[in-house]
């Protein structure tokens, strides 16, 4: 993959957490968030500021696949957890980031586990300044070695 489509993807994964969180707060549809996202968000500026393209095909597919397969992810997610910390519990941005990774790791096999993770690490370093980073990574390092033993077996650790 070049730097330039591995930008788009870091770009899309970056709105897909962005649109997970306005469906999660607002209450806007799935159809709504990706119009809107795809017309405005994917390859604009957001107050003056340019962003990033995004690849608009991968945003799309993040985001249906997280609300698609939503009932499979948060029980994923809540038995990954630190005991005590329910998934409703989480801070919405934070979930999002988790549901988004979780489905990657689940039904993206074309993408290697660790990048998935460290993709999300930052997404989650984008919002945040403490532990929550590190919480990602536990998470995803925890589901990725669960469902993707062969890409942690002991050669390659």
């Amino acid at each position: 993959m070049t730097g330039r489509a591995a930008n788009q993807r870091g770009a899309a994964r970056l709105a897909a957490v962005q649109a997970l969180y306005q469906m999660d707060i607002g209450g806007t549809s799935l159809p709504a968030v990706i119009t809107e996202f795809e017309a405005h968000r994917l390859d604009g500026d957001v107050e003056g500021e340019a962003l990033r393209p995004a690849d608009a095909g991968f945003f799309g597919k993040l985001v249906s696949g997280v609300v698609d397969r939503q009932r499979e992810i948060d029980p994923v997610i809540h038995d990954a957890l630190p005991a005590g910390w329910p998934l409703k519990r989480i801070d919405v941005t934070l979930r999002a980031i988790l549901r988004c990774g979780v489905f990657e790791l689940r039904q993206r096999e074309d993408v290697p586990a660790r990048v998935v993770i460290t993709e999300y690490v930052d997404v989650a370093r984008a919002f945040f300044e403490t532990d929550e980073p590190g919480l990602v990574n536990a998470v995803l390092d925890n589901v990725a070695r669960s469902c993707r033993p062969a890409e942690f077996d002991a050669a390659n650790i």
